[in-house]
């Protein structure tokens, strides 16, 4: 599938520069980007559910100075 953006001049510098320091095409560093927000924001989502889940289960956490010293009792 291919598709088209309009940027402005000052845009397409930035992003021609971004593909060439990394050498890959323009094409490739719009679609590693974009693929890198949709991971980014799916694993916010994620944890935010998972926050939620742990809130509303009313688990509280263990201080990890209670964790060292059960480990050191062994």
């Amino acid at each position: 599938m291919a598709f088209s953006i309009r940027l402005t001049e000052e845009e397409r510098k930035l992003a021609s520069s971004y593909a060439r320091l990394h050498g890959i095409s323009l094409g490739e560093a719009f679609k590693e980007a974009l693929f890198e927000r949709i991971e980014d924001e799916y694993d916010l989502q994620l944890a935010e559910e998972a926050l939620n889940d742990y809130v509303a289960s009313g688990y509280k956490s263990t201080p990890i100075e209670e964790f060292w010293e059960e480990l050191d009792r062994e």
